[in-house]
């Protein structure tokens, strides 16, 4: 899934057992929630201290998303239900603003763009 919050954007997906690499099973039950931006998963980090505090920003060179976390899926759920629950705005780009300031226009820029190609989809 891809998520895009105040905090950053992230690719939250099952993560493949043991060790990760390719050709082990997907693991049900852990995912490795990837960024683009290693700030991005560092202020999610920041936000949810209690719940990934003990989680370590891997780097993976190499890769479509160069920085990623491993957590239980029951995490990454509570992670989610309070996301949602601190919703108060009525404007998500304008919270982006907001909430990251001059170091997020970059992302802010981007959902621009994303909006953009996702509304040529509902015409």
């Amino acid at each position: 899934m891809w998520i895009f919050t105040r905090h950053g954007f992230f690719s939250a997906v099952c993560a493949r057992a043991g060790d990760g690499r390719r050709g082990q099973p997907v693991d049900p039950g852990r995912i490795m929630v990837r960024a683009r931006l290693r700030a991005h998963l560092e202020s999610l980090k920041e936000r949810f201290p209690d719940l990934l505090g003990e989680c370590q920003i891997e780097e993976s060179a190499g890769t479509d998303y160069k920085y990623r976390i491993f957590l239980a899926k029951s995490i990454w759920t509570a992670v989610l239900q309070e996301l949602g629950e601190e919703t108060n705005y009525d404007n998500f780009k304008s919270a982006v603003a907001r909430h990251q300031g001059r170091d997020g226009f970059d992302y802010e820029d981007s959902l621009h763009d994303v909006w953009s190609v996702m509304y040529k989809l509902q015409k």
